[in-house]
């Protein structure tokens, strides 16, 4: 069965691990480094990227989830998890983990209060997608390898690079597993 690792350090997890059943793959909640190595594919869940950085750097995983990444093995980072993946983020000199090749802007819909849903054709995966977004980013730039799969109001929104995906909403807070099966899908993909 595939194992798709959910990162446990902050965030809608347990969201995500609902969603990786109802697509029919095994769920394991990251919350050691050495737990990478049992472990498929791995989703870097929404949530706070300044609180879910921090929490990387105290349980010193900034080095084993680049190495993940470097292996070939997917990953998939939704709103946060998206900033956490991006190479370039807007207003800041570094990224955090820097696999992507996109720029993002931070809460570039709005704060809190500006959280909205919005139905979305997402390339590939489902047309009316119900996507939620919270202080969600944007992809601002996205590099040559960089397939887009998605815009909102001519802002993409969610877009692939390889074994890497990465979108600005949260695709796990409604009961829609397309994505997310999406995801598993590039998972054994790469398995193969």
């Amino acid at each position: 069965m595939i194992k798709i690792g959910v990162l446990g350090l902050q965030g809608a997890v347990r969201e995500h691990v609902i969603s990786i059943e109802a697509c029919g793959a095994e769920a394991i909640v990251i919350k050691r480094k050495e737990q990478l190595d049992e472990i498929d594919g791995l989703i870097l869940p929404g949530g706070e990227s300044t609180t879910m950085r921090k929490l990387i750097d105290k349980y010193d995983f900034m080095r084993s989830l680049k190495e993940f990444a470097e292996l070939g093995k997917p990953m998939f980072g939704t709103c946060a998890g998206l900033i956490l993946l991006a190479k370039n983020i807007v207003g800041y000199d570094e990224p955090h983990i820097g696999v992507m090749d996109v720029k993002v802007e931070r809460n570039s819909f709005g704060r809190q209060k500006e959280s909205f849903e919005a139905d979305l054709d997402i390339a590939g995966v489902a047309e009316d997608f119900q996507a939620v977004f919270i202080r969600a980013p944007h992809i601002v730039q996205a590099g040559g390898n960089v397939e887009i799969l998605a815009k909102h109001k001519e802002r993409i929104v969610a877009a692939r690079e390889g074994n890497i995906l990465g979108c600005s909403f949260h695709p796990e807070l409604t009961d829609d597993h397309r994505l997310n099966g999406y995801f598993i899908n590039m998972v054994k993909e790469a398995k193969k």
